[in-house]
């Protein structure tokens, strides 16, 4: 048995994103001034997918997401965000191991 420690990012990096060109899952409606919930996803994203632009605006590039649902949670009854599975094909393929 090993005492080797794995980070969290190694892991992530196994996992592969087929993105589906100009169709995303996940968009953000627009917004002046971010909620608390919209800026809290800039840290609670677990695949980094929320940034918080140069005039305070909160984007989203949902290449990488690994679909866990956090925003739809935090966002979607708030209709902050519109949400739905990719396409089939499409999104996060896990890899174990």
């Amino acid at each position: 048995m090993s005492n080797e420690t794995v980070r969290v990012e190694e892991k992530l990096y196994q996992n592969r994103y087929i993105v589906d060109a100009g169709k995303p899952h996940i968009s953000i409606e627009p917004h002046t001034t971010p909620s608390k919930n919209l800026l809290a996803m800039t840290k609670v994203c677990p695949a980094g997918c929320y940034a918080q632009n140069d005039v305070g605006q909160v984007e989203i590039v949902a290449d990488g997401c690994l679909e866990c649902g956090t925003c739809r949670i935090l966002l979607e009854p708030t209709g902050e965000i519109t949400w739905s599975y990719p396409r089939g094909g499409f999104g996060v393929l896990f890899k174990f191991g």
